[in-house]
């Protein structure tokens, strides 16, 4: 066991990566939603996560670092060739006393602490799982065969086995047949069986730090999904459902979607 020297058992900090650029929505982290940066919404709602001892920005930006920074947050400027968020949050993890690194999409500002709580309690409570991550259930056919919702299989005692784009264990043709409107209602249940993976992870940093030090493995450049190099070397990846549904902000429209669900809990006029 790692001693932090903090009276919190395997204290848990939040990395939240974050880059300027973007291609569908340039300076996504700055946008404003009700008058808040995004990425400062983000670094509210993991720093409400009752597990979590620190929160901390990590960027290659000054203009990100500046508004994480007047919001009162931590932040650590990174190197900027970093391939992966993964890469730059290990970075940062080379320097911090915790033992679980909570890696915290930059883009979800609805992520619920309660979801970061769950997948930092999978970890303590599980001493051979070395990562753990969250999944949410789909209840939309069109979501099982789109290859930018990535599908996830777990097993009996909550591991992951597989991750996928395409729909796990089924092939394409079978979920559009069975997911036509002619399909039974049997048939439908089968494709609501499906869970989307949500993209947060928790990590024990030594684990961390090996990670990122791993090649490639094959099934990772075909999926385009990094979690593979870890799944394929054998390592526990403990699997936990998210609290509440989250919305991660890729698109123009994603935007306005999360602007008038933060506006509405708000009450902020029109």
């Amino acid at each position: 066991m790692i001693h932090t020297g903090s009276k919190t058992p395997q204290n848990a900090v939040a990395v939240i990566p974050a880059r300027y650029d973007s291609t569908r929505l340039p300076g996504k982290p700055l946008l404003l939603i009700a008058g808040k940066p995004l990425i400062v919404w983000v670094a509210e709602r993991a720093a409400a996560a009752s597990s979590i001892s620190r929160t901390i920005v990590a960027t290659d930006d000054s203009r990100i670092a500046d508004a994480v920074g007047a919001a009162g947050f931590d932040v650590v400027m990174t190197r900027a060739d970093h391939a992966t968020g993964t890469d730059r949050i290990a970075e940062v993890a080379h320097n911090l006393q915790a033992e679980i690194i909570v890696n915290v999409q930059g883009d979800e500002p609805l992520i619920d602490p309660l979801t970061i709580d769950r997948a930092v309690d999978a970890l303590r409570n599980d001493p051979s799982a070395q990562m753990s991550t969250t999944y949410e259930l789909i209840d939309e056919p069109a979501d099982v065969l789109s290859s930018s919702v990535v599908k996830i299989a777990i097993d009996t005692e909550g591991y992951a086995t597989a991750f996928s784009r395409n729909p796990i264990h089924w092939p394409n043709q079978a979920v559009e047949k069975h997911g036509s409107i002619e399909s039974s209602p049997g048939e439908l249940g089968l494709l609501f069986s499906f869970k989307k993976h949500t993209g947060l992870y928790a990590y024990r940093r030594e684990f961390l730090l090996e990670f990122t030090r791993w090649p490639q493995s094959d099934s990772e450049r075909k999926e385009s999904l990094e979690q593979m190099r870890a799944l394929d070397r054998g390592v526990k990846i403990k699997v936990v459902e998210a609290a509440s549904r989250s919305i991660g902000v890729d698109t123009k429209d994603d935007l306005e979607r999360v602007r008038a669900i933060i506006e509405k809990e708000l009450k902020v006029p029109a």
